[in-house]
């Protein structure tokens, strides 16, 4: 019986035989397969490395074009619209000419008629100074002006009457020239006083402030009823120096200092592109306006200020902005 077993589980040589035939059969089936996924897979490959390396070189002159727009600071040649930069600086947003409005005499503020951020007009009055001693003094002036000018009218009278009366020897010319002299000094009296009532009027006029240009308030600086003078000789507890700062929001400059290494690259009217860091897609026309004369030696740096064109709402002075200096328009 166990010798049935034993024959049951005899594998026959032909049966295993065809066993290993079909084992190697799908080993060669499998690495055909293979080579030919290799051979088809080759050129999509390639077209993927072609792919990747156009969408690089895309992605690289992408770069080079939005870099005079976004790159902080970069002194290498980029490439845009209408020219080559060969500089990049960043700086701040200034006004071209800001003014701060002061007083020409200690006064107390009365009145003022803006505050910051309201557009003004050249001659706009914007602040009132307490005139009241002044125009006390104006009414003083006047009254003495008066008083010289009747004496005057009295010394003519005079002296025409004694003139005539020494033509006839009534009175001596001693008399009549003592007149004269008296007439004389009284007309000098009233120019004297007529100066004395002019200057007494002109602080009455300084008393109100008006606007120098056209221009928004970029400071208020004091309150009614505060102290004022046009110059503080204490400490930063003194009265007050200025009353207003003024300035025209469409004449802008950018502040920039450069390194001393690239100032053969800037000239006067040299042509810039500007962009402010907070909107960086906008960009406005510009031109080297002014080189300073003198150069800080600590930084090594030299000043420049580029005057923007064509300014609009989204520039804000104070705040940062880029400044491209272009190849051409020298």
């Amino acid at each position: 019986m166990n010798t049935d077993k034993l024959s049951g589980l005899k594998i026959e040589p032909q049966q295993k035989l065809r066993t290993q035939k079909t084992f190697w059969s799908i080993i060669i089936t499998v690495l055909v397969v293979m080579l030919l996924a290799l051979l088809i897979a080759q050129p999509w490959a390639k077209d993927s490395r072609d792919t990747t390396k156009n969408e690089s070189a895309r992605t690289t002159v992408s770069t080079n074009s939005v870099g005079a727009t976004t790159t902080a600071v970069s002194s290498s040649p980029t490439t845009n619209a209408t020219g080559a930069s060969v500089l990049t600086v960043n700086g701040y947003i200034i006004n071209r000419e800001r003014i701060e409005i002061s007083p020409r005499f200690l006064g107390v503020v009365k009145w003022i008629g803006v505050k910051k951020g309201d557009a003004v007009t050249n001659g706009q009055v914007v602040v009132l100074l307490d005139d009241t001693e002044y125009r006390a003094r104006l009414a003083e002036a006047e009254g003495q002006l008066a008083a010289a000018q009747a004496a005057v009218s009295r010394d003519e009278l005079n002296f025409h009457r004694i003139e005539n009366l020494s033509r006839t020897d009534i009175e001596s010319k001693q008399s009549a020239d003592n007149a004269r002299l008296i007439l004389e000094a009284d007309r000098a009296s009233v120019q004297a006083v007529q100066g004395t009532r002019d200057l007494a009027r002109t602080y009455v006029d300084w008393c109100t402030i008006r606007a120098p240009l056209n221009g928004v308030v970029m400071e208020k600086l004091v309150n009614p009823g505060e102290l004022v003078m046009p110059q503080s000789f204490g400490g930063g507890r003194g009265p007050s120096t200025a009353l207003l700062a003024v300035a025209n929001p469409l004449d802008l400059q950018v502040e920039i200092d450069v390194n001393e290494a690239d100032l053969s690259k800037i000239s006067i009217n040299r042509k810039c592109h500007i962009s402010p860091e907070a909107y960086p897609d906008k960009i406005y026309e510009g031109y080297v306006a002014e080189i300073a004369p003198e150069a800080d030696r600590a930084k090594g740096t030299l000043q420049i200020k580029v005057q923007i064109l064509n300014p609009d709402k989204y520039l804000t002075p104070q705040l940062s902005a880029k400044v491209d200096i272009l190849k051409t328009g020298e």
